[in-house]
């Protein structure tokens, strides 16, 4: 998978969602917590999505998940180099997240579902760059 590559898709931050990608150009998996329900989730909107809440804050995720679920991609998309892997992770704080999973052979021999993950982020441009994740060291 080419991150640099310019066919690929770039999500567009609405101002509901820029502190999550202000956060993840840092190098930072930023989610939201409910002050009333203590509810984390993922991903960012105004109001809390248990309760309805919108005293939200903004709080930095450990970094760690699992592997949740996942598909072997093997048709060709631009700015994507098949096969790779579509996969569902969830955080160590209980939201779950799609992303991509890198640094790993994109097989079922490899992708182990509950694997252990840790965050890495791959910059697309100086504005935008994406949580991705690999096998956990250690």
């Amino acid at each position: 998978m080419s991150g640099s590559d310019p066919a690929r898709a770039r999500p567009l931050p609405t101002p509901e969602t820029q502190h999550y990608w202000d956060g993840a150009a840092a190098g930072k998996l930023l989610l939201q917590s409910c002050a009333a329900c203590q509810h984390v989730y993922f991903p960012p909107r105004p109001f809390c999505a248990a309760c309805g809440s919108r005293e939200v804050s903004v709080v930095e995720a450990s970094g760690k998940g699992t592997l949740h679920s996942y598909v072997i991609h093997h048709r060709k998309v631009p700015g994507f180099t098949p096969p790779y892997a579509i996969a569902v992770v969830e955080l160590a704080e209980g939201p779950r997240m799609m992303t991509n999973i890198i640094d790993s052979p994109q097989t079922p021999e490899a992708l182990v579902l509950d694997m252990p993950l840790e965050v890495a982020f791959e910059k697309l441009d100086d504005k935008i760059s994406l949580p991705v994740f690999r096998p956990a060291k250690g």
